[in-house]
């Protein structure tokens, strides 16, 4: 689909959603119902009359063609030996997840120990895995789109706990940006499954903060890591002082 068929697209899922029907938008444009059902018929805006459609209907350019872009990207998690590729390859690894992280391929390499020549040869191969869209001029489209999830206990998962967890944690989180929280507690089940929901939403709060900082990232920008994590579970050493078939009362 077009790049232009995409934003219109978005903006019909956006006006519907806000509740805007062509007649209110043909009326704030001072047009015709007919006229404006005819421009999303046909797909014919110039950016003029894209610009005023957005400024009626209280929607950012912007937050419109961004939107464009994440409805093109769609692959919601990757194969077996998709992943096992990325994991074989720390640069190709970063590289993809860096551009999954809405970084340029110029910034990547103003920033890494990263050639033109291997840049080339690793979004050739990102390509391949059908990760990315290879256009001209080495300018990219991502195909995985910002919901998708590693594998369960795929390559990824398994890096993460082997190694990436415990680098992770090998801190005091007292330094710049760095944060620790650590709460222990007896709740309820019902508590516990409001508690999922809030952190589920502090993690799309998180990818909002990610599309939205896109334009202002610079070279030495860092890539942020949060992990929300919360489960029933007793240290070791706790556990092993219980006595055999004791329940907590609550």
């Amino acid at each position: 689909m077009a790049q232009s068929d995409d934003i219109v697209d978005a903006l019909k899922t956006t006006l519907r959603e806000s509740g805007i029907t062509y007649a209110e938008l043909a009326a704030r444009l001072a047009l015709s119902e007919s006229t404006v059902k005819r421009m999303f018929a046909k797909s014919a805006f110039n950016l003029k009359r894209l610009e005023q459609i957005c400024e009626a209907a209280d929607i950012a350019l912007g937050d419109l063609i961004l939107r464009a872009e994440e409805s093109r990207r769609d692959i919601n998690e990757l194969s077996e030996d998709q992943e096992q590729m990325l994991v074989s390859d720390p640069k190709l690894l970063l590289v993809a997840f860096l551009l999954l992280n809405f970084r340029t391929v110029e910034s990547i390499l103003a920033a890494y120990q990263i050639t033109e020549l291997e840049m080339i040869q690793l979004l050739a191969k990102l390509d391949r895995l059908q990760i990315i869209h290879l256009l001209p001029s080495n300018k990219v489209r991502m195909r995985l789109s910002r919901s998708f999830s590693w594998r369960r206990n795929g390559p990824i998962q398994r890096l993460f706990e082997g190694q990436i967890q415990s680098e992770f944690f090998r801190s005091r989180f007292n330094g710049p940006g760095e944060l620790r929280l650590v709460l222990n507690g007896m709740i309820s089940d019902t508590s516990l499954d409001q508690l999922h929901q809030r952190l589920k939403r502090v993690a799309a709060e998180f990818e909002d903060s990610v599309r939205e900082d896109r334009n202002a990232l610079g070279p030495d920008t860092l890539l942020s890591t949060m992990v929300l994590a919360i489960r029933p579970w007793t240290m070791k050493m706790f556990h092993d002082l219980r006595k055999p078939g004791a329940v907590d009362k609550r």
